[in-house]
């Protein structure tokens, strides 16, 4: 169980920050980024949860909550071992498989896309549509940082990859099913 005394330290008033194995980065480092993206990703499911949801919907971001600390500590520990520890939380290919398999039924139930549609809907799907949004430019920070020498965990890669799907799909059902989806159309406006 972590504990905290104190929420000060004054360690990262020189603009730096530490990872899990005591290393200190620069807080504008890429992995640093993808870290932060994860956090403000957690902060905007929080907001997602304040709406009146389906007792289903609010147990998976419960745990997908739950899961993007996880994410957070996994992208926070240096080294290119990945298999997780007593030392080193890292996400496992099982909770992808969760994610796919949470996808897949949800998905039944909803008709076929017909076109793109625009972030909306009731104001549930449209908070879990905002935090699609932030789960898409986590991983474009997550994949910028691996890409810059980071060596982030690729099943942590997959796993903010298949949130953003799981996301969507949500924001779909949420929204009576897919018909309370709005469509984009395509040059509606001029």
């Amino acid at each position: 169980m972590v504990r905290l005394n104190r929420i000060y330290t004054r360690t990262g008033d020189a603009g730096e920050t530490g990872l899990v194995d005591g290393s200190r980065l620069p807080k504008s480092a890429p992995r640093m980024a993808a870290i932060g993206d994860v956090d403000e990703l957690n902060s905007a499911i929080g907001v997602a949860l304040t709406h009146d949801l389906p007792e289903a919907a609010r147990t998976m971001l419960g745990r997908i909550q739950n899961e993007l600390f996880d994410l957070g500590a996994d992208f926070a520990t240096p080294g290119p071992d990945f298999a997780p520890s007593e030392m080193s939380l890292r996400i496992l290919p099982s909770q992808v498989e969760r994610l796919e398999a949470e996808i897949d039924a949800m998905n039944v139930e909803l008709e076929p896309l017909r076109s793109f549609i625009l972030p909306g809907g009731a104001s549930a799907p449209a908070a879990i549509h905002l935090a699609r949004a932030i789960a898409r430019r986590a991983e474009r920070s997550a994949v910028t940082a691996h890409g810059g020498g980071a060596a982030l965990n690729p099943v942590g890669l997959a796993y903010i990859n298949r949130l953003s799907d799981h996301l969507f799909v949500l924001a779909r059902a949420l929204n009576r099913s897919g018909q309370g989806d709005v469509l984009w159309q395509p040059g509606a406006t001029r």
